[in-house]
């Protein structure tokens, strides 16, 4: 009974440790609760072949022995290409479409990970050698070998629930990463896969959990004791919001009072950006805890105000651009001299970071087009049955706009066929995908070479930017794919198609090809560029692009060789170039040194175009309100204006003001710490119920 037992929990075990080290490397991981869950599930798959007779006995053995294989090894090639583990969801939502997109990586992933591979069916290959030679043999249990294992089993999920509840007492990470904040990566580093098995399957099975775990945010009364407001009352940041608004070359002292910007930011008028809502009829919708602690969240809130930029850009066209895997790396004056420009002119961002979720490219997307804090996996996809009210092209529309959606790949990927009209967007693609021609043909726009891949951002530019440039008036959504995985001159046409302009440089071909593939991101940027100044539409054009997330395919060590220096500070890996242009800002530009991010733009963009607008619909905020930047990130880690906490390295960095001195008083950094981690629960729980009540809706039904 023991040798069963031990061989199907030491091959738990051995595959755990397998994955975490070609995963994670040597990173230090909490075994404890992973032990307990071992053991009681082996024992529980001991009884079950123990009891059986004959051939079941084995056939049974054998399925739980290459199962568990299996499934480690399919964990394992899915986190080298997308360095997040597989959940359910992405097999049955986005199993087809990761077959027919991303086969090329797949095999990649495979070749890659071969030789952990090969040592994730050693064990299968012994137990079978050892049971076809009759060295071992399967026993036959009695009724004493059934309690022994049963005690076993028992025991093994008393000792994880007890390691849980220890976790609760002590606030341990751990208590919370797997109860009331679930973040499938980090639980598989930390604590192994079958952990984040189990609490998938859990999920997957339940749905949406209401109350399941004691840490649910929801299941409390909502209590505003530690929020920011507290904090800040008891003091203030060394530098204003303004000191991070300052036109390039210049110091605040030293700028001209009579000098001008084109164009002009508006004179300053302090008003909030709220709805006026019926909270009364609010609250009586609430018909459950989510509702409800929505309701008291938003209620509670604090709007941000117009400010010196709100509505410069009223009136003018936006094209608005997610960059598929795009980093400050590609640039080169030399090589994308149009994203130089275009990075360096207009609004200069100098703390500007682009956190990598779940899903990657949709979540990206997620949080670029709503400002909400993606939850859990295909957000966006989630999106599609709701009522999202309060997107940019919604607004547009408001104005008379048609707004126009471009992607340069299938219509039905990520289900956009669905989501962006629902969006607001007449969305079109280059080719179909698994749709069929005579209901969806109309939304494919004529584009040159829409099968290679990844296929051209140029040739998207140029097969869509003639269907909207003569409107008088125009908002136009582009999600890109030239910079798309993988890197190298064999398998990606765009970095083939530009191989030879990256020869001279003296870096990997995994380097040069990534500059390579974004060199076309910057043709179809010139090509742009161009168009609009031809049709006379330049200058009252703002092109805003800021990336999905950063190429995550590399590996620490080849980005770092194509960023040129060390990236393990902070969440610097996570830097990016946030652009947001308009011609006639070229000669002035603003540097923007405030810790902003991703989930920021909507509301940014929505305050530039003088949209009327609530900002307590959104978990970002107006870059240029006098709201605290803050960058959050899936781990929950965080940027602020005063600090950068790395929670995966238990890190905290202080930030000092110009003076030297730090931005947050010593004597104040604990209250601060814990004020910024409450408000980062806030507004993940926030963006979560958002999605999960179509909570929208309920404003809407109250506006008055």
């Amino acid at each position: 009974m023991l040798i069963l037992w031990g061989s199907l929990a030491g091959l738990s075990l051995y595959l755990e440790l397998v994955y975490h080290f070609s995963s994670f490397g040597f990173s230090g991981f909490n075994p404890l609760y992973t032990i307990g869950l071992i053991a009681a599930w082996a024992g529980l798959k001991t009884m079950l072949v123990g009891v059986l007779k004959g051939r079941w006995k084995k056939i049974i053995f054998y399925v739980f022995i290459w199962f568990s294989i299996f499934w480690a090894a399919l964990q394992l090639v899915y986190f080298s290409i997308f360095k997040q583990p597989l959940l359910w969801e992405a097999i049955f939502r986005g199993g087809q479409d990761a077959l027919t997109n991303y086969w090329r990586e797949a095999l990649m992933g495979i070749l890659k990970a071969l030789p952990f591979l090969i040592l994730l069916i050693l064990p299968g290959i012994a137990a079978g050698i050892l049971l076809h030679k009759k060295i071992w043999k399967l026993p036959e249990f009695k009724g004493i070998q059934l309690l022994r294992t049963a005690v076993i089993a028992v025991a093994g999920f008393a000792f994880s629930f007890v390691v849980m509840q220890v976790g609760k007492a002590i606030e341990a990470d751990y208590y919370e990463e797997y109860t009331e904040f679930y973040d499938p990566l980090t639980i598989a580093q930390d604590m192994g896969v079958l952990p984040m098995l189990q609490r998938d399957t859990t999920m997957s099975i339940a749905g949406i959990f209401d109350g399941l775990f004691d840490g649910n945010k929801g299941d409390d009364e909502f209590s505003w004791e530690n929020s920011l407001g507290d904090v800040t009352e008891e003091w203030q940041p060394d530098e204003s919001t303004s000191d991070d608004l300052i036109a390039d070359g210049e110091t605040q002292e030293t700028q001209d009072p009579e000098a001008t910007q084109s164009p002009e930011p508006a004179k300053p008028v302090i008003l909030p950006h709220a709805f006026d809502l019926d909270y009364d009829a609010l609250f009586s919708l609430a018909d459950n805890k989510k509702q409800k602690w929505l309701a008291e969240y938003i209620a509670g809130q604090k709007p941000t105000t117009t400010n010196e930029y709100t509505g410069i850009f009223e009136g003018y066209n936006l094209i608005f651009l997610t960059a598929e895997g795009f980093s400050p790396y590609a640039v080169r004056e030399d090589l994308t001299p149009t994203l130089y420009r275009l990075i360096h002119s207009g609004f200069v961002f100098e703390n500007y970071y682009v956190p990598l979720w779940q899903t990657s490219t949709s979540d990206g997307e997620y949080i670029n087009c709503t400002g909400l804090i993606p939850d859990g996996q295909f957000s966006m996809r989630k999106s599609g049955s709701n009522n999202m009210a309060f997107g940019l092209a919604k607004f547009f529309a408001q104005e008379g706009v048609s707004p126009l959606a471009y992607h340069n790949n299938s219509l039905s990927y990520y289900d956009r066929h669905v989501t962006h009209p629902n969006l607001g967007y007449d969305f079109k693609a280059a080719k179909l995908g698994n749709l069929e021609e005579a209901e969806w043909g109309g939304q494919i726009f004529p584009m040159e070479n829409p099968n290679k891949w990844p296929a051209s951002d140029l040739d998207m530019m140029q097969g869509s930017l003639p269907q909207y440039i003569d409107q008088e008036r125009f908002h136009v959504y582009y999600m890109t794919i030239s910079g798309h995985m993988n890197y190298n001159f064999g398998g990606n046409a765009m970095s083939r198609k530009n191989k030879e302009a990256v020869q001279g440089l003296e870096m990997s071909e995994n380097a040069q090809a990534y500059i390579a593939c974004h060199i076309e991101l910057d043709k179809a940027l010139e090509y742009l560029l161009a168009e609009l100044e031809a049709a006379g539409k330049l200058e009252n054009t703002v092109i805003c692009m800021s990336a999905d997330h950063y190429p995550y395919a590399m590996t620490e060590e080849e980005y770092e060789e194509l960023a040129g220096k060390d990236l393990s500070d902070g969440m610097d890996k996570f830097r990016n170039n946030l652009i947001l242009w308009n011609a006639g800002m070229e000669e002035e530009p603003v540097t923007v040194t405030k810790a902003c991010g991703s989930m920021d733009l909507l509301p940014t963009l929505l305050n530039l175009f003088g949209f009327e607008y609530d900002s307590r619909m959104y978990a970002g905020r107006d870059i240029f309100s006098d709201a605290e930047g803050m960058v959050i990130f899936n781990d929950r880690s965080f940027v602020t204006d005063s600090c950068v906490y790395n929670k995966k390295a238990k890190q905290t960095k202080w930030l000092a003001g110009e003076d030297g001195s730090l931005k947050v008083p010593e004597n104040m950094q604990d209250a601060y710490f814990d004020a910024m981690k409450q408000e980062v629960k806030d507004r993940y729980q926030f963006s979560a119920y958002i999605l999960q009540e179509n909570y929208y809706q309920d404003i809407i039904n109250v506006r008055k």
